[in-house]
């Protein structure tokens, strides 16, 4: 019977079953142990799923009895009964042609789980031959009797009652599974593919996708006249997990026959893995004296495997544990998640500090005889509690302090502390309870040794206190842990004896202030400035002396500081500041050894009228007309308050002309003005003065000059210069004779220059008329002729050139040479000039040249080292060595005498004849 007129046929491969079933193998289970039946399940439904519509049943092998089995799904739109089945718990819409989910078994007691897949394929549900098609890989293989029980068909075209083609419908193929790390032989057969039009046409397979055509490239092929389907090649899950191809169904001319199917082929996870921890040595820490249950640390190790599988399922172990002290079994670890916790007490960090805990994880849910296994190194410190208080390691300590001395380590105080050095738990804090009330001592803890060190922080006294009886107390920075109570060792006595030093002298009042007037006659008694020696035990002396009298006006008795006046004192004197006088005096014992102390005098001298005062200013200034032109005065008084102002000024009645010439009048008590009472005054200097009296008792009085100008003044009140001038006592003759002088002055400088220039033009012209035989100077004489003079031609210079031979050259011995000779070859070809040169080219045959001569190996002086050796065996020359310097002969040298000056030295060497 046909089934529609096009028909694709899926071919299942034989060897997929039997891989799972021999993967089933592998392991041993034993017949009770729970578990899905399959791995993952399929079921074929439609679009729209309906809520509480069932789907498929999944089957689970549960012991006998055993009752505690509950299932649940990831997917919340899918929930599974008691008996395994499936269904909607609300209308679904599949938005692809398939959704996937997990369903998960677990044991209330045991809290064990399984996980199976669920996988819901979208299709349509057809009728065939007046059969409803069923869900479920039975019931496809019950409709499609006439083909191969494991051939799939794609794409259906069935036709209706009236012949009629109805629409295409595309169907999902179920996912193909492939195991990982198959051995072969390859390529593999996975699946055919075929369309019952291959009857009537010829069709060519072909498959696209990431596999295929896409990298990785060539995993799947296709045969395209059969459309068997192979793997080529292992496959690794870790690598990739799944394919998705389209399979295409075309005629001999590249023309679609069938629509493309889509092929979904998921690896099958093999336990091929190993779990690899994170770390390979993890470090926890938990502190000493933890209850059991408490938390350390957690370790991980992770599968590449499947995770939903037994094969990437890891489960943890403790292996061994170093040390097994108090107990070989101290920690745990949560089999599924890792975490470490004690299982023991007994923690002590004073005992053991550290353990090694090796930490086993295998896959396959634990199972050591399938499962792969890996091991990491977890690393515990057991960390310190305040569980150790400090204790002394002496019930009293003892030390000794010198008085008045501060800073000082009077005794060391040692404990001993169990718990982590250099922690809160171990660092000592030192107390003083009892002993000193006056807070003299302070302990300090030293960082290193942890030792207490008592110091003095305030100076202790011999003659106040002998000796101290202290108590102190030590414990830690950090609290105690709960539970330790502190040790009656955690107390000790401290015995501190204090000795007697000899102590300086002082001064109870220091500083000292008395008030006297001052002008107080010389050796007046003022006041006893004594010292106090505190030594009372001590039968000493004490001796005053003056260590500081800037004016040296005082005097102190060495016995008992009395201090005397040894010159006047004035308050008036740069030595006094703010009306006092200080004065520093030195109190010295007798002791081993001696002692001193200083104390400062302080005397205020209290004012008397002793100072009369001074008219101020000292020179003025006035027209010589009266006007509004005046001189304001006032006085200075060295004296203070009531000794000085308001001041009374007044013109003496002798001379009288003060009085003609002149008035004041007054302006308020310090100040007056002085002005003219003539109508007019000449101009000049004039001494006026004045007397000023103070207001002290008895006052004081003064006569004072003022130095007045008097002068020509303009509209403004201003003098003039002229009147400056004569007001200075300088008249108009006195002025016109400095003018002429001043005139003088210049017309002897103005003659002196024109002289210098024409002594320096008459010296200019004196030099061009001597001589040049005569000029000694070091000028450049110019000679028209080579050579040295006549003399100088009888030489053979032929005799300085090259030799015709080079024997006398090569004979010589080696490194010896003469190579400056002329090169040999051809000359260059210099520019010839033109008869008639362009302006323009003038540069251009400078340049040329300058070519020609530089590229001339020819011309001098040669590029070479230049040696001259032909001077004695070998040289045409001849030896110069003979040569010697003689006054015989019939030379005539009496032309130097014609030379000039410079040559007169020569001549009398040379000529000579005539003193001869």
């Amino acid at each position: 019977m046909r089934i529609g007129s096009g028909m694709l046929l899926l071919l299942l491969l034989p060897f997929c079953g039997s891989a799972r079933a021999h993967n089933g193998d592998l392991t041993v289970r034993p017949t009770c142990k729970p578990g899905f039946s399959e791995e993952d399940y399929t079921a074929l439904v439609s679009q729209t799923i309906m809520e509480g519509q069932k789907l498929l049943k999944v089957k689970f092998s549960d012991c006998p009895g055993n009752n505690r089995i509950r299932f649940e799904t990831n997917n919340l739109d899918f929930k599974v009964r008691t008996d395994g089945t499936i269904y909607a718990a609300r209308q679904v819409q599949i938005p692809l042609k398939q959704t996937v989910f997990m369903v998960t078994a677990w044991d209330r007691q045991t809290l064990e789980r399984w996980e199976t897949m669920a996988i819901l394929l979208v299709g349509e549900k057809t009728q065939h031959n007046g059969h409803k098609q069923q869900k479920g890989k039975k019931n496809a293989s019950t409709d499609f009797a006439p083909q191969p029980s494991d051939t799939l068909i794609p794409w259906r075209q069935p036709q209706n009652s009236n012949g009629l083609r109805r629409q295409k419908r595309d169907w999902v193929i179920p996912p193909i599974n492939v195991p990982e790390n198959s051995r072969g032989p390859f390529p593999q057969q996975l699946v055919r593919i075929r369309s019952d039009k291959d009857s009537e046409i010829h069709i060519r397979y072909s498959i696209t996708g990431v596999g295929a055509d896409q990298p990785p490239m060539e995993v799947f092929s296709i045969d395209p006249v059969s459309g068997r389907m192979y793997v080529t090649r292992p496959m690794d899950r870790e690598e990739r997990a799944s394919y998705h191809l389209r399979a295409h169904a075309v005629d001999m001319n590249g023309n679609k026959v069938e629509n493309p199917i889509d092929l979904y082929i998921y690896v099958i996870d093999m336990n091929d893995n190993r779990p690899e921890f994170i770390n390979q040595v993890y470090n926890g820490s938990v502190d000493e004296g933890s209850k059991p249950g408490t938390y350390v640390m957690t370790v991980t190790a992770n599968d590449a495997d499947d995770s939903t599988t037994a094969n990437g399922m890891v489960r943890y172990r403790i292996v061994t544990q170093t040390p097994q002290s108090p107990s070989q079994n101290m920690f745990t670890i949560n089999s599924e998640t890792g975490d470490i916790v004690t299982v023991a007490a007994g923690l002590d960090r004073e005992k053991v500090q550290q353990y090694t805990v090796i930490v086993q994880a295998t896959d396959m849910e634990g199972n050591l005889n399938y499962g792969l296994s890996n091991t990491a190194t977890a690393i515990i410190t057991v960390t310190d509690v305040n569980d150790n208080p400090p204790e002394f390691t002496a019930s009293t300590y003892s030390g000794e302090v010198p008085e008045n001395r501060v800073e000082v380590v009077v005794a060391n105080l040692t404990v001993m502390d169990r718990d982590q050095p250099h922690s809160p738990n171990w660092n000592a804090v030192y107390r003083i309870i009892s002993g000193d009330p006056s807070g003299h001592f302070t302990i300090r803890t030293d960082p290193i040794t942890n030792e207490g060190m008592v110091t003095v922080v305030k100076a202790v006294d011999y003659e106040m206190n002998r000796a101290f009886m202290l108590t102190v107390m030590v414990s830690n920075q950090a609290p105690l842990a709960s539970g330790i109570q502190m040790s009656f060792q955690s107390t000790a006595g401290v015995t501190i004896s204090v000795t007697d030093i000899n102590e300086a002298p002082y001064f109870p009042t220091n500083h000292k202030l008395i008030r006297l007037e001052e002008g107080v006659p010389t050796g007046t008694a003022l006041t006893t400035f004594s010292a106090v020696d505190p030594d009372r035990f001590m039968q000493q002396a004490v001796r005053y002396s003056k260590l500081s009298d800037p004016a040296n006006w005082l005097n102190i008795n060495a016995t008992n500081g009395q201090i005397t006046t040894a010159a006047v004192l004035d308050r008036e004197s740069v030595y006094i500041k703010n009306n006092v006088y200080e004065a520093t005096f030195l109190a010295a014992d007798n002791g081993i050894p001696p002692a001193s102390g200083t104390g400062t005098l302080q005397i205020y001298l209290i004012d008397i009228n002793d100072n009369a005062p001074e008219l101020l200013p000292k020179e003025a200034q006035i027209c010589e007309k009266p006007n509004l032109n005046v001189i304001n005065i006032t006085a200075a008084d060295a004296d203070i308050d009531p000794n000085v102002g308001p001041f009374v000024f007044e013109l003496p009645s002798v001379p009288s002309a003060v009085r003609k010439n002149w008035t004041i009048t007054r302006l308020n008590g310090d100040y007056a003005q002085l002005s003219l009472r003539i109508m007019y005054l000449e101009a000049g200097m004039y001494d006026v003065p004045i007397v000023v009296t103070d207001s002290g008792n008895p006052p004081l009085y003064n006569t004072s000059i003022i130095k007045v100008k008097v002068c020509p003044c303009d509209e403004n009140g201003d003098c003039t210069t002229v009147g400056a001038v004569a007001a200075a006592g300088l008249g108009t003759g006195a002025i016109i004779a400095i003018l002429i002088c001043i005139i003088i002055l210049l017309t002897m400088v103005l003659l002196f220059v024109v002289w210098m220039k024409r002594r320096e033009k008459e010296r200019h012209t004196k030099q061009l008329l001597i001589d040049p035989e005569d000029d000694v100077r070091d000028n450049i004489l110019k000679y028209d002729e080579e050579g040295g003079g006549e003399e100088d031609q009888d030489y053979d210079l032929s005799q300085l050139q090259q030799p015709e031979t080079m024997d006398h050259v090569l004979n010589k011995a080696p490194g010896v040479r003469r190579v400056d000779e002329r090169p040999i070859g051809a000359e260059p070809q210099y520019p010839i000039r033109p008869v008639i040169p362009h302006p323009g080219d003038i540069g251009d045959f400078i340049n040329e040249g300058l070519r020609a001569a530089d590229n001339d190996p020819t011309a001098p002086p040669y590029d070479s080292l230049l040696v001259f050796d032909y001077e004695g065996s070998g040289s045409t020359a001849g030896s110069v060595s003979s040569l010697n310097s003689s006054s015989s002969g019939d030379q005539d040298y009496d032309y130097l005498n014609d030379w000039g000056p410079r040559f007169k030295k020569l001549a009398d060497m040379y000529g000579g004849g005539e003193e001869d």
